[in-house]
């Protein structure tokens, strides 16, 4: 067992020197924990006693605005983490400002009252944003994500002021535990510029990669509305999630998330049964998983999906879904959505590296 620990420690320096990610990932932790917790004290619940939780809004715009931060100061990332957590309301009250669409009869003729579509412009900005760097890059995830989480929660005009208060906790549960840490910490390396175009385009390449993400998307509703998928919003996650500047990266990224989540889903599933009499065993093992996807987020993507995928399983189990139907849909429709993400990348809106010799003759062009 010694031994084995040893293992362990020793590949987590490896991966991470100077333990800058696993305290990131603590601080992650932390920050999502608290952030339930701030959710479910009377005081709070009090202000809006609607239908939705407050708790788990507050929890996921905390523990992602945790995850995209990526600044090495207080400061820097106390605004991040201020931006990102509003970016995240934003995408939830845009959501749910539209949900009243999602009764007209003729949105629910053609099989889209499940508001999927309402996703499509967060799903674009995911891609498009990515020219600003990585707050930009994390601005536009936390938007899909915000949308993302009214739609499961089935938001509606009467919950803005519960995401107000949401948005309130999420910020002081992300922000103090930032506060608490270090003055610095290693910031996550700054986004090259890209400089890649599509074949037969002149559009920038982070807008051709938010096109390749909202045909992805587009398609994954038409099939959701003519055969009725279980959570087709997992399949355009895996598009969203798995796009990048080159075809070559997509389907490289692409695969290493299907392999994760091949892995992640059994294991999540294995512990079902653990949950129901050890629930502080299955806490923990939540927690370790999401430090785990914070280590390797960067080097090892199929590994930090495993974990991601563990984490999801485990918390919709906690919240009341156990129908393994659903819970085995995280696997299958991730591969739907990874499938067709790679189809767009690779066949229909591909995109090629700029060689030198051409970006040197744009330059002279330009001049």
């Amino acid at each position: 067992m010694s031994e084995l620990i040893e293992r362990i420690l020793v590949w987590f320096e490896c991966i991470d020197p100077g333990a800058y990610r696993r305290v990131k990932g603590l601080r992650i932790v932390t920050a999502y924990g608290s952030a339930l917790a701030l959710g479910t004290v009377h005081d709070i619940t009090v202000l809006d006693p609607g239908h939705a939780s407050i708790a788990m809004l507050a929890g996921s715009f905390a523990l992602w605005a945790s995850v995209f931060e990526a600044r090495g100061t207080r400061y820097g990332s106390t605004r991040d983490l201020v931006m990102l957590c509003s970016c995240a309301a934003v995408g939830a009250l845009f959501f749910a400002m539209l949900a009243p669409l999602l009764s007209l009869p003729l949105v629910r003729q053609y099989g889209l009252g499940g508001g999927e579509w309402i996703l499509l412009p967060s799903v674009f900005l995911t891609g498009f944003l990515r020219q600003y760097g990585v707050l930009g890059t994390g601005l536009g995830l936390q938007l899909y994500i915000g949308e993302l989480l009214a739609y499961g929660a089935h938001l509606t005009p009467i919950d803005v002021r519960e995401i107000g208060v949401a948005l309130a906790v999420a910020i002081v549960a992300s922000v103090v535990p930032r506060l608490l840490t270090g003055p610095n910490e290693m910031p996550a390396a700054a986004a090259s510029p890209s400089h890649s175009s599509c074949r037969a385009s002149s559009l920038s390449a982070e807008c051709i990669i938010g096109l390749q993400a909202s045909a992805t998307a587009v398609i994954i509703i038409v099939l959701n509305s003519v055969f009725g998928l279980i959570q087709p919003v997992w399949a355009i996650t895996a598009a969203v999630c798995g796009t990048t500047v080159t075809a070559t990266g997509t389907v490289a990224r692409m695969r290493r998330r299907i392999i994760g989540t091949l892995v992640g889903v059994p294991l999540g599933l294995a512990c079902l049964p653990i949950a129901t009499h050890a629930p502080l065993i299955v806490c923990g093992a939540v927690a370790l998983a999401l430090i785990v996807y914070t280590v390797t987020l960067s080097d090892r993507y199929d590994i930090a999906c495993a974990a991601f995928s563990f984490v999801l399983v485990i918390t919709l189990a906690a919240t009341g879904e156990h129908s393994v139907s659903v819970l085995v849909a995280r696997a299958w429709e991730t591969l739907l959505g990874g499938m067709i993400a790679l189809v767009m990348a690779v066949y229909v809106i591909p995109l090629r590296p700029v060689r030198e010799s051409e970006a040197a003759a744009t330059g002279r062009t330009l001049h």
